[in-house]
């Protein structure tokens, strides 16, 4: 299940990463690695901000549909 289908207070672990090998790599340079635990802080219109490694980021939409849980 994509990443954006989880709402904000709700955690998730990485299953999968999705997309080009630039995609990925950048991702992954962020903490969004397989095994991964997931905080959603909010979430508005698609654009999310997450927890993740023990860092707060925003991630659009589109980016957000690249990470599977």
């Amino acid at each position: 299940m994509p990443l954006v289908f989880l709402k904000a207070g709700e955690t998730g672990r990485v299953s999968r990463i999705g997309g080009c090998d630039d995609v990925k790599r950048h991702l992954g340079d962020l903490g969004f690695v397989v095994g991964a635990d997931i905080t959603i802080i909010s979430s508005d219109a698609g654009n999310m901000i997450v927890d993740v490694k023990g860092s707060r980021l925003a991630l659009t939409e589109s980016m957000a549909r690249h990470i599977s849980i």
